[in-house]
């Protein structure tokens, strides 16, 4: 990304500056809005990830202990 430059215009008219530093803020806002709004996207999508994660492995855990109890039943039964 280049830096702009000062225009003759701006070095020599301090209203010029202050109008061109207006337009450069305002396109600074609107992009690290643009910015802002991608960052809660993501978190949004982490926080998704997350909670499907966590029911994944809730679930996985529930086999193997079902699993395991089933092989302990069939071990004292078989005694």
């Amino acid at each position: 990304m280049s830096v702009p430059s000062a225009t003759k215009l701006e070095k020599e008219s301090l209203e010029a500056h202050v109008d061109l530093c207006a337009l450069r803020y305002e396109q600074m806002d609107k992009r690290l809005t643009g910015v802002e709004e991608k960052i809660d996207d993501i978190a949004a999508d982490i926080k998704n990830g997350n909670q499907s994660l966590i029911k994944v492995l809730i679930g996985a855990t529930g086999t193997i202990i079902a699993g395991l109890l089933s092989t302990i039943v069939v071990l004292l039964i078989s005694l």
